[in-house]
């Protein structure tokens, strides 16, 4: 049986217990320890040792003086963090997209004939990006762990800035091949360190939403990079080398200037928050106390690690990450071709027309979670992915050029999926290594979609790309089955923990202060309840 809060409660038999003795509370002292405080049974049999190796959060915790957050006060803390930290995660986000997508833009401003491009050449620069990206996904996971997040991540972003700077100065194929994979190797720290941020920020039910606003900022990339773009291409006249060359240059320039200020505005935790006051701080720590989760936690865990790994969930969101992001791949190459190509838009309104989808992801995407913000986040991946598999089948099988517009501006709401996964990871992997292996399988299962989505659009197959059409709506279709069957594994362990409970952990952790920080992952946790 589970209370509102979603813990179990311990039943009467356990209360009982004569032989649960209770331990210690977390002190200064033990923190950071790694012997064993108390110990316990998961479900599955297996020994749980409770030690002083725990997360970050509980160095506030074990100090808290009974403070009592009431509605009105939790209200205004939260909007505080809103007001403080979303808007620099949004715009980092667009711009991350922005410089992503950069490539499509320059393809119809003269990128590829500058550098001859012939057959599927074009292709291997979307490819390349992504193998940086895949090769360099675990260490930069690594990194986060070890060193402080926000921090680390700022160094990635300006070094990103300047490599796509580099991008106008190349002559050769070569270079600019060398540049894409580097460029990859550095943005693979970006959505791994948003996730955890909104993991240590927000509650569980708040981070949907959260990861919702500054994912859909992708659009809000695409848009503002067409307005680049186009107002570079009207005026190429005036400008002493290719248009092409300073898109990359104003681009990167954007990203240094985020990535400076991600580094001086973003705190590596909440208790390092220069805009918080202490009160506030011990605050944050008991608003998230139900997540099970906290701040996270330093050292890599080997156990936790091999749970990730074969935990079936993450195996099929492994699946789904590369199934479903081979059209993402794809489309953000060769967007602006199609539109030029396809579609039949000249240079400038190619570059135009690619903004309205931009404004469909990023409107639609909030929109839909904000209209079903009651309802269960997978219900409103697996709505969204059946959108984009009817936009996806629009844009392949319609012979009219409207209805394949259209099915190319409604593929945009395919993204919400993604934002369902990172929030998944976010709300429903416990354990600090977990999570952040969890992280990067999923990660690295993109880029492997991604590296292969380019390559679907074949050269010889251009104007219409048939092919990569038609690969876009297999993938749809087999992952709208993949959320289906993730939704019914979610729903069956909360109904065998709610059913069987743990008898002995439960007894044993009610006596254990602060054990949500013990950096548990959720199989160790009995409290623990997946969010659907």
């Amino acid at each position: 049986m589970s209370n509102s809060s979603g813990k179990l409660s311990i039943d009467e038999k356990a209360k009982g217990k004569q032989n649960v003795e209770p331990i210690t509370s977390f002190t200064d002292e033990n923190i950071g320890k790694n012997e064993v405080l108390t110990s316990f049974k998961s479900a599955d049999g297996k020994i749980v040792n409770i030690t002083g190796d725990v997360d970050e959060a509980m160095k506030l915790a074990v100090n808290l003086n009974d403070i009592k957050i009431d509605e009105k006060a939790d209200k205004k803390l939260l909007l505080k963090i809103d007001i403080c930290l979303l808007p620099l995660l949004c715009l980092l986000y667009a711009f991350q997209f922005m410089d992503k997508i950069s490539n499509s833009y320059a393809a119809v401003m003269g990128f590829r004939e500058y550098f001859g491009m012939v057959g599927n050449m074009y292709s291997w620069c979307g490819t390349a990006f992504y193998l940086g990206y895949l090769f360099f996904e675990f260490p930069s996971n690594m990194l986060i762990q070890r060193f402080p997040l926000a921090k680390t991540a700022s160094v990635f972003i300006v070094l990103w800035g300047m490599i796509l700077c580099l991008h106008s100065s190349c002559k050769s194929y070569a270079a600019i091949i060398t540049l894409r994979v580097i460029l990859g190797m550095l943005e693979s720290i970006v959505t791994p360190t948003m996730v955890l941020l909104t993991s240590q920020w927000w509650k569980k039910e708040e981070q949907f939403f959260r990861t919702t606003i500054w994912f859909a900022c992708n659009g809000v990339g695409t848009m503002l990079g067409g307005a680049i773009a186009y107002g570079l291409a009207k005026h190429k006249d005036q400008i002493s080398f290719p248009a092409w060359k300073v898109l990359y240059l104003v681009d990167g320039l954007m990203t240094i200037a985020i990535g400076f200020i991600f580094f001086l505005h973003v705190p590596d935790n909440p208790s390092k928050a220069w805009f918080l006051t202490k009160k506030e701080k011990e605050m944050v720590v008991l608003r998230i106390k139900d997540n099970q989760q906290g701040f996270g936690n330093k050292h890599f865990k080997w156990y936790q690690f091999k749970e990730a790994i074969c935990d079936w969930q993450i195996i099929l969101y492994v699946i789904f990450g590369c199934v479903s992001n081979i059209p993402n791949g794809s489309l953000t190459n060769f967007s602006s071709i199609l539109l030029n190509t396809d579609f039949g838009y000249d240079e400038y309104d190619s570059l135009l027309m690619n903004m309205p989808a931009g404004a469909v992801e990023f409107v639609g995407c909030i929109l839909i979670v904000a209209i079903g913000i009651k309802l269960p986040m997978l219900s409103v991946s697996f709505f969204s992915m059946v959108v984009g598999l009817v936009a996806s089948c629009m844009l392949a099988f319609s012979s009219n050029k409207e209805v394949k517009l259209a099915g190319y501006y409604l593929i945009s709401i395919y993204a919400l999926p993604m934002i369902c996964n990172l929030a998944c990871f976010s709300a429903n992997t416990a354990g600090h290594t977990k999570k952040i292996t969890a992280d990067a399988l999923y990660l690295i299962s993109y880029c492997v979609g991604n590296l292969i989505g380019p390559q679907t659009f074949i050269a010889s197959q251009a104007p219409g790309y048939s092919g990569g059409k038609i690969t876009i709506v297999v993938c749809n279709s087999i992952s709208v089955v993949i959320i289906a069957v993730n939704w019914f594994i979610y729903w069956n362990r909360n109904r065998v923990r709610d059913k069987k409970g743990n008898e002995e952990a439960t007894a044993i952790l009610s006596h254990v202060e602060n054990f949500e920080f013990a950096d548990l992952t959720d199989k160790e946790n009995p409290y623990f309840r997946y969010t659907l």
